[in-house]
């Protein structure tokens, strides 16, 4: 069933401009789908962040060792 939405002047601009061919709501479920794959790869992003850290962190706290206790 249809609804009925109020966006700004810009807004309905926008999409206008983007939609091409397609229907505004085939316009906006593709952009929330899209921006659900934004935010997949930001996390994975993330995820390599921590990744990368956790690595960091494990070799300063052997070299740590080898300074305190001496070489391994």
């Amino acid at each position: 069933m249809p609804k009925v939405i109020t966006i700004s002047d810009e807004a309905y601009e926008k999409l206008k401009r983007i939609k091409g061919n397609r229907s505004f709501s085939e316009t906006i479920l593709s952009l929330l789908k899209e921006r659900k794959r934004i935010t997949k790869v930001e996390v994975i992003k993330w995820i390599e962040k921590q990744e990368k850290f956790a690595k960091r962190k494990e070799n300063i706290s052997e070299r740590i060792d080898e300074i305190l206790y001496g070489a391994k």
